[in-house]
């Protein structure tokens, strides 16, 4: 009662806890976290006094965060291990070795006025099935702090820890363990005559990822290090950030030693960003130093070297996969977007029993290997939470061992081409509407259409498709002819196929073109996902789904709210 702000409660994302940083407060904070670790008390997976690991990123308002975290790790009864400013998977893989929970303040990468807290279990990353759980211990450990007086509350008017608690002194251990994990698995030595670029910008793990390849044979350039916050959204790698890495490729060769590549991360470096860099005589009129490869594409060269057996990928993940790991014989899982889904896909695969060497990865890069994997030097423990690091070192790895060049490698993967973007501030009810609009009652989840009008549920990847009812296949046929009223084949989208409605809409035209609108998780945004057999087309569709003012984004937005969004 005596708060002198509206407080507004922190909600699970895609992966995490995510908000602005004006509404977590300290008091939000410590709510959260106290209630997540009662969770995990109440369930066995830690006991009283239990270490709780704590670490956060390079956002100006993780350090408050961390301590109004810690305050409530120790109010809950555990001790704090604090291993400072690293990376994501080091605090997840630091937690997991040593059965502890852990807690990661940061907003990963979205832009700099938000934040998130991500917990993990002791055995690893919190997962959907635990989300509700943890909301209930939210629901009670609110009410106990709001009962409490102006005198009686350690938070002020503000929200504020009236008296902050000191971070316990830095432990390097998660760091140390993290950089020993790759390199006590690779072969030292083995990057020798690479001359790799680090964008190191606002990543934390930017000064680890120098060490990791400097000490396994690669000339390292750092390059681009701010103090500022800078978001680096993998999935959304615009033509201005790749500018600005070519820069960088051309002031890394002015003394006229050559670059093979360019490697960073998000803000807390469970993302990869990988570009080749190609020999400036290559390079035609026009055309970039630097070529990208997505994180999906990115992924699946990490599985083939991996020798993956078995594979949880996101349903936004680039259709190539599904060719590729086809091709190689691997089970391929499809999932929603986000790592729990892709963790629970690999939880699956593992439950089964049938396959050795099981992985995932998201069409943001991140990587994560849900088996113990023997490499060439030792073996890599198996790591289910996104990683930046793994994916970088075995795209590296993968074309020095076969002495070619990181391009010539991506030019031997499937030919189809992938690109993502985004509208930000793009509000949340209204995304909800238009998902509202676009999928039908039931439980079908993926249709496929015939040229007689037939509608067939494949839902299932191993079973035979069978034809809906009729009601529910008018149902599709309405929502096909609704989407083809904005896919159009003045934009050249040919007739549509098939349509998957497992997390978003995604759309499979005639063609071979794909189409995928999904809001985040994270954030307001609403994401538009596209596949074709070149990258001008993949380009063009995202360009046709984002142009401003009358995108087909846009237009979604205003044929299905009008009057609709006031109601939620």
């Amino acid at each position: 009662m005596f708060l002198n702000y509206a407080p507004v409660p922190l909600a699970f994302g895609t992966s995490g806890l995510r908000g602005l940083v004006k509404d977590i407060t300290d008091l939000e904070a410590y709510i959260n976290v106290k209630a997540a670790l009662r969770y995990l008390l109440s369930s066995g997976d830690i006991h009283a006094s239990s270490t709780v690991v704590i670490a956060g990123d390079l956002r100006p308002s993780t350090d408050r965060i961390m301590r109004a975290c810690a305050q409530a790790i120790v109010d809950s009864g555990c001790q704090v291990e604090n291993a400072g400013k690293i990376p994501t998977p080091a605090l997840v893989s630091r937690a997991i070795s040593t059965r502890r929970a852990g807690v990661m303040v940061t907003g990963s990468h979205i832009p700099f006025d938000r934040n998130g807290i991500k917990i993990n279990k002791s055995v690893g990353e919190v997962l959907k099935s635990d989300e509700p759980g943890i909301s209930r211990e939210v629901e009670l450990v609110r009410a106990e702090e709001y009962s409490r007086t102006v005198t009686t509350s350690p938070f002020d008017a503000s929200g504020v820890l009236k008296s902050a608690p000191e971070l316990p002194a830095l432990d390097r251990a998660a760091e140390e363990t993290y950089v020993s994990r790759y390199l006590s698995s690779f072969n030292s030595g083995a990057l020798s005559g690479l001359r790799v670029l680090v964008y190191q910008h606002s990543a934390v793990g930017r000064d680890i990822l120098v060490r990791i390849l400097r000490e396994l044979g690669a000339e390292v350039v750092a390059a681009g290090r701010s103090e500022t916050f800078i978001p680096i959204d993998t999935e959304n790698v615009t033509d201005e950030q790749l500018n600005r890495l070519e820069e960088f490729a051309v002031a890394a060769e002015a003394g006229g030693k050559s670059l093979h590549a360019i490697v960073s991360t998000d803000g807390d470096s469970d993302r990869p960003l990988v570009t080749a860099v190609h020999p400036a005589a290559e390079v035609k009129p026009g055309g970039r130093r630097v070529r990208f490869l997505p994180g999906d594409l990115l992924g699946l060269v990490v599985a083939e070297y991996l020798s993956a057996d078995a594979a949880a990928v996101p349903i936004s993940a680039n259709d190539a996969v599904e060719r590729r790991m086809r091709e190689r014989g691997v089970l391929l899982q499809k999932t929603k977007i986000g790592s729990p889904y892709v963790i629970s896909g690999i939880d699956e695969l593992r439950s089964a029993g049938t396959h050795a060497r099981i992985v995932g990865w998201e069409a943001n890069g991140g990587f994560l290997t849900g088996s113990d994997i023997a490499l060439a030097k030792a073996k890599l423990a198996a790591l289910p939470t996104r990683d930046s690091t793994l994916p970088i070192l075995a795209n590296l790895f993968a074309a020095a061992s076969q002495g070619i060049t990181l391009s010539a490698l991506w030019d031997r993967l499937p030919a189809r081409f992938g690109r993502a973007g985004l509208i930000d501030n793009f509000p949340a009810a209204v995304s909800l509407v238009i998902l509202a609009k676009l999928i039908p009652a039931g439980d079908a989840i993926e249709l496929e259409f015939d040229g007689a009008q037939q509608v067939s549920d494949r839902s299932r990847a191993d079973a035979t498709p069978t034809p809906l009812a009729a009601g529910p296949a008018e149902d599709w046929r309405q929502l096909k002819a609704t989407l083809s009223r904005f896919f159009t084949p003045a934009l050249g989208f040919d007739d549509i196929v098939r349509i998957n409605v497992l997390d978003g809409v995604r759309i499979y035209f005639n063609n071979g073109d794909v189409a995928h609108i999904r809001p985040s998780g994270n954030a307001p945004q609403l994401r538009i996902y596209a596949n074709s057999d070149s990258q001008a087309r993949a380009d063009q569709i995202v360009e046709l789904g984002l142009r401003e003012p009358d995108g087909i984004l846009r237009q979604l937005g205003r044929a299905f709210t009008q009057g609709a969004v006031a109601t939620l």
